[in-house]
């Protein structure tokens, strides 16, 4: 397992521009990454690629081992190269399209915010193949962004309730610690891109920081 500083670019904001889960890593296309290093890290596939024309692939998309599920702004030759890696696609029409943002999700469950009609909640279970619950982190509605998770542990907004992290680790059923990332951000999801295997953070995450991935996400 690896934990490993990286920038897009010069942008440490990792978990805007990319995601993982146990299967696949999606990256944007038109910034210099060290691939090699978030291979190493990650220990899946990696999938150079947009959404609609955009790199924000970890804002636009979640997902876990079974499915991604994104807005249907994702082009059909997009789709088709996930599908030909074995990834399931759901696309879903509507006002909602920052699924990274609003849904936190592993292979075993999946908070989402609160405003998410039911329809679209059952959708995502579906597709996840896990039960979703509405909440938020800190009082954050767009929990995605507030928090990063794996199959072993849970990294969140240091501001979160007893309540909400109690709820959090009941529905990902995973330990959750709180932490910041890229030198004091509280909005870890935007930093830290994690899966199993191992993490990739921002560029100007300190020491102390990665030593809290380490421990929350459950690699040590």
């Amino acid at each position: 397992m690896a934990i490993v500083r990286v920038s897009f670019g010069r942008i440490p904001y990792l978990g805007v521009f990319a995601l993982t889960t146990d299967k696949i890593a999606l990256l944007p296309e038109r910034f210099h990454v060290r691939e090699q290093l978030v291979l190493d890290a990650l220990g899946v596939p990696v999938l150079r690629t947009s959404l609609d024309g955009s790199p924000l692939l970890g804002v636009l998309a979640t997902g876990n081992s079974r499915a991604l599920v994104c807005s249907d702004l994702l082009e059909l030759r997009r789709e088709k190269g996930l599908v030909e890696l074995g990834v399931k696609v759901l696309r879903v029409p509507g006002r909602f399209t920052a699924f990274g943002n609003i849904v936190l999700a592993n292979d075993k469950g999946a908070l989402a915010n609160p405003d998410l009609p039911d329809g679209l909640l059952g959708s995502i279970g579906k597709s996840l193949g896990v039960p979703v619950e509405r909440g938020t982190i800190a009082g954050i509605k767009n929990v995605g962004a507030a928090g990063v998770a794996t199959n072993k542990g849970a990294l969140v907004h240091p501001d979160v309730s007893s309540e909400e992290l109690e709820h959090l680790s009941s529905v990902l059923q995973v330990p959750a610690e709180v932490g910041t990332a890229c030198g004091g951000v509280k909005y870890v999801g935007l930093c830290v891109v994690a899966n199993s295997n191992g993490a990739i953070a921002g560029e100007v995450t300190t020491g102390p920081e990665l030593g809290r991935v380490e421990s929350a996400l459950g690699f040590i």
